[in-house]
């Protein structure tokens, strides 16, 4: 851009020079603009870390369970207290009492860290959803994936599956016709 002295004169009549540069001011001001904006992650919705409840399931909030004639509502409290019913049951069953957990043909004896109350989720249709995360006797730490079905009080886990080992995914999320698939880590 080739800028340009010219010469004016205001409503005095008195004469002005300047440059003309309003357009490389208008450039900078945008790309400031721009640098300050916070960007939002690219394809948030389309890969989340975690299921979660769809469109397929359009209750709000918790499912509501009749018993009774009374309905009881499961909270993210009680699938939180079912996980870690389970974990404490299961590993008090084994005999060096830690949770195990099968991992590409290996049997991971895990201890608590964590049950992640911020990604516990109502899938809708009596399913719940809960992230963990456990320390293995090899000193890793293990995010554990838990489905669990039942009701407050009585919450049975119906899979459980390893999503990362030491913060790296070994799969990630995503839907596909209203159902929650694993898909490959990317």
């Amino acid at each position: 851009m080739v800028a340009r002295r010219v010469c004016w004169t205001n409503t005095l009549g008195e004469p002005q020079h300047g440059e003309i540069h309003m357009i490389g001011k208008l450039i900078i001001a945008a790309a400031i603009a721009v640098f300050f904006t916070p960007a939002a992650p690219a394809g948030a919705q389309e890969h989340p870390e975690h299921p979660k409840k769809t469109a397929q399931h359009p209750k709000q909030g918790a499912e509501r369970l009749k018993k009774g004639g009374a309905e009881k509502q499961v909270s993210t409290a009680d699938i939180s207290t079912g996980i870690k019913t389970n974990i404490d049951a299961t590993s008090k069953k084994s005999p060096d009492a830690k949770f195990h957990v099968q991992y590409e043909g290996q049997d991971l004896a895990l201890d608590l860290i964590k049950v992640h109350d911020d990604r516990l989720q109502d899938l809708g249709g009596g399913k719940y959803f809960a992230c963990v995360d456990m320390k293995g006797a090899d000193g890793k730490t293990y995010d554990i994936d838990f489905f669990l079905t039942g009701q407050p009080g009585k919450m049975n886990v119906t899979e459980t599956s390893v999503h990362k080992i030491d913060g790296k995914p070994l799969y990630n999320w995503k839907e596909e016709n209203g159902k929650w698939q694993k898909a490959p880590a990317s």
